[in-house]
């Protein structure tokens, strides 16, 4: 709730204004009655025909009054919180941005998702349901149960045991709807999670003609998610017609009590009774609002779990700077220290990294092998810093990864991921994304070194070809050949390139790889691949089998030295041997360095 309460003390004018309309609207609708029984009772009752004009125009009058006073009301309301939601749902996606791999591991994107949608969404409706519904509700009560004493001093005691009676209700229905509302927005994350993988995996569902297992999966999900509803709604539907009860049961005993007192004052007993039915009307909107409101702090809650999370990796940025690495070629940009580096993902008991120390010189090009699940990936995502390690340190350019501003450690490292991810948009504008102020001219000789130029230039409309979501008009190696030129235009100290050519044949691989290389000479590349033919003539190759460095050297002393490493050439080389045409560096030799 205080969530919302700041973000409503931001827009305090609007809120104000529209709450002066809602006042001046709630009191034109308690006038009304009032004067409809001045008609009956001193005009139709005295045939005063001038008293039914007078107060006809009047109650006319104050018509027109609330309904600008509705209008005015309706406009800033909507407005209001049209830009709380924005802002909120703003803050969400910032605060996203500084998290960690680890903190939205641990939130889970469907989840995050759903609670910059639905949550933000309940929270939006309940502060215009406030400047709407919540504030005119308790006034119009408070003014309808005075003007029926007004009218009839003897009905005070009936009213007091009303409003006691609907209080208890209203607050049971708080008290038991707060924790089913909160089930269902988590379930609501369940459901969103299944719908996206359904989504994302699509092709492989029809593929295994798993559409029965998947829809068996979405209706749990879904049947879940019904449960939790029907429990929250369960509530309203009991509680509801309580308050109803209560309210017509107040009414039955004040028509027998009027019965006696106003006799002949037909038009006092009609305001009575349309007093009556404003409060019921207005206990309904109390008990709805505070629904809302349930909902609503289950959804604020949830929101602010995230803009409470504290991001997993913080940048604390010494004085008198960083400690330099010892040996001074890995002290120059470009250079990477791992020292005694483990690491473990949140929740996992085995380490993905163990006791990683080596170093790679600015330049080199370094070839990363290992059998699936042996920890490359994550070895690579410490350098970037997406997570950290768990013990040891991970040098970059001499400075401790932990001690750099993280924009200035990745404004300087490039990364082609293992599934290549474009954006909606054109193809000029997803290679934009490694510079913003290339010039046509460079995305195209970036595009020529990844060898995307060739398929690019054949499409109708080249480089302005719009790309869907995901880039799902292109192939996958289509996809990576562009991701590798979007990071190539980046023109980084440190290119890591992770497992980015698997969907490339090896011939094609080969020339991906001679272009890349031979237009980053002075750049450190790290390359992780399943093929041998790749990594066998890097500067140095790292192998690794469960999360452990098993060797480092040359292909030659590998092979000599590594058993893990001579595993892997006696099951590849048979199979896969790199083509004769395949020189990557163009002379026979080690790529570069």
């Amino acid at each position: 709730m205080r969530l919302m309460i700041r973000y409503i003390k931001k827009h305090m004018g609007m809120f104000l204004i529209a709450v002066l309309f809602l006042t001046v609207e709630t009191f034109a609708d308690l006038l009304q009655p009032t004067f409809m029984s001045y008609i009956v009772d001193r005009g139709v009752k005295g045939e005063e025909l001038h008293l039914i004009l007078r107060y006809g125009l009047i109650m006319l009058g104050i018509t027109a009054l609330g309904a600008l006073g509705a209008v005015v009301r309706n406009t800033y309301a909507s407005r209001t919180s049209q830009l709380i939601g924005k802002e909120i749902r703003l803050a969400i996606y910032e605060k996203v941005q500084t998290l960690s791999h680890e903190n939205i591991d641990r939130l889970q994107p469907a989840s995050i998702i759903t609670r910059i949608t639905n949550d933000v969404t309940q929270m939006q409706n309940f502060i215009n349901g406030i400047m709407r519904i919540m504030l005119k509700a308790p006034v119009t009560c408070i003014g309808a149960v005075a003007l029926i004493i007004f009218q009839m001093p003897a009905l005070l005691p009936l009213m007091l045991v009303i409003l006691v009676c609907a209080g208890l209700l209203i607050y049971g229905n708080m008290k038991l709807g707060y924790p089913r509302f909160d089930r269902m927005q988590r379930k609501l994350d369940g459901l969103n999670r299944t719908s996206r993988e359904f989504l994302g995996a699509i092709r492989v569902v029809k593929a295994f003609r798993a559409e029965e297992q998947e829809r068996d999966k979405f209706e749990d999900a879904s049947r879940q998610l019904a449960q939790a509803g029907i429990s929250s709604m369960r509530v309203m539907a009991v509680f509801g017609p309580l308050i109803n009860l209560t309210v017509n049961t107040g009414i039955v005993v004040m028509l027998w009590l009027s019965g006696r007192e106003l006799t002949g004052e037909i038009g006092r007993l009609m305001a009575c009774v349309n007093y009556m039915t404003q409060v019921l009307f207005a206990l309904g909107m109390v008990s709805n609002i505070l629904n809302s409101a349930v909902r609503a702090v289950a959804s604020s809650a949830r929101v602010q779990e995230i803009l409470d999370e504290v991001p997993a990796q913080r940048e604390v940025i010494p004085e008198n700077g960083a400690a330099e690495d010892p040996a001074p070629e890995a002290s120059r940009e470009g250079g990477i220290r791992f020292r005694h580096v483990s690491f473990s993902y949140a929740g996992s008991a085995r380490p993905a990294v163990q006791e990683a120390d080596f170093s790679v010189m600015p330049g080199e090009v370094i070839g990363i092998i290992g059998p699936t699940g042996s920890g490359k990936s994550t070895l690579v995502n410490l350098v970037p810093r997406f997570y950290d390690a768990t013990r040891g340190q991970v040098l970059v350019g001499g400075r401790d990864v932990t001690q750099t501003p993280t924009a200035r450690l990745r404004g300087r490292i490039a990364v082609v991921p293992q599934k290549a991810l474009l954006f909606t948009g054109t193809i000029q504008d997803n290679l934009r994304w490694g510079n913003k102020e290339a010039s046509m001219e460079e995305i195209r000789q970036a595009a020529r070194v990844a060898c995307a130029d060739e398929f690019v230039s054949k499409l109708p409309e080249g480089y302005d070809t719009l790309l869907g979501q995901g880039g799902v008009n292109l192939s996958g190696g289509q996809k990576q050949r562009l991701s590798i030129a979007r990071a190539l235009l980046k023109k980084p100290r440190i290119l890591i390139l992770d497992d980015c050519t698997s969907a490339l044949d090896a011939t094609t691989e080969a020339r991906v790889l001679a272009g890349i290389l031979g237009d980053t000479r002075e750049t450190t590349v790290l390359l992780v691949s399943q093929r041998i033919s790749t990594v066998m003539r890097t500067d140095h190759i790292l192998c690794m089998e469960d999360g452990k460095i098993r060797g480092f050297g040359s292909h030659e002393e590998l092979l000599e030295e590594c058993e893990p490493y001579r595993a892997i050439y006696h099951s590849q080389i048979g199979v896969q041997t790199l083509p004769e045409t395949a020189d990557l560096s163009g002379e026979g030799g080690v790529l570069h360095g």
